[in-house]
């Protein structure tokens, strides 16, 4: 079943070639994960696009999905509030700016705050 990934292949215009095989393209591999004292996070808030709720991001996370979502778990769970984690970004609910710095700091991160 796992050969057979249509959706991978949407672009692909028959064969008539007998000897012809279908090559997926390589995805690029992801950047491993810097140590928390190397990370240099930047923590900001955005209104745009939000209908204008107000967003803490945290910016500048070089490493994994996974440990990026893992970071953005903590972040949530210890904040109390909901948020997401893509793009190298943290997006946290509300103004919790300081809140967020202080906690990156105490887990060895070099956070700072921004606008």
């Amino acid at each position: 079943m796992a050969d057979c990934d249509w959706k991978k292949r949407l672009g692909v215009v028959y064969s008539t070639d007998p000897d012809f095989s279908y090559t997926l393209e390589e995805t690029a591999p992801e950047e491993k994960t810097l140590a928390p004292g190397e990370q240099k996070l930047v923590v900001r808030i955005d209104r745009r696009q939000r209908a204008g709720k107000q967003v803490s991001v945290v910016d500048g996370f070089v490493g994994t999905r996974d440990d990026l979502a893992a970071l953005a778990r903590i972040l949530k769970t210890r904040c109390g509030v909901g948020g997401s984690a893509k793009d190298g970004q943290i997006c946290i609910q509300g103004d919790l700016r300081d809140k967020l710095v202080a906690i990156l700091t105490e887990l060895g991160y070099r956070a700072k705050r921004g606008n």
